[in-house]
């Protein structure tokens, strides 16, 4: 695997040679995910989701019982809320 040298400037920024862009196929305005490996740093694309609808996912989140209202579930909300305020 050759290896490529870059330079940091002065804004923080790099380039990353044209040979690594058409490797992994990286694209003009690629949005890159950084992780800190502590003694480098992995670069990975960042991965786009799919436009999904209510309809497509409702049936993931299966709940039995009886139906809640609208004003027991911001009850349940701000409950939620007064717990996390008071830990």
């Amino acid at each position: 695997m050759p290896m490529e040298i870059t330079k940091l400037s002065n804004q923080g920024q790099i380039t990353i040679p044209q040979a690594l862009r058409e490797q992994s196929q990286w694209q003009d305005g690629q949005e890159l995910i950084m992780i800190n490996l502590g003694d480098s740093i992995l670069l990975k694309p960042k991965k786009t989701f799919t436009a999904t609808k209510l309809d497509d996912v409702a049936g993931c989140l299966r709940y039995e019982g009886e139906a809640k209202t609208i004003a027991e579930m911001e009850q349940a909300i701000a409950e939620g809320i007064e717990a996390s305020w008071n830990q």
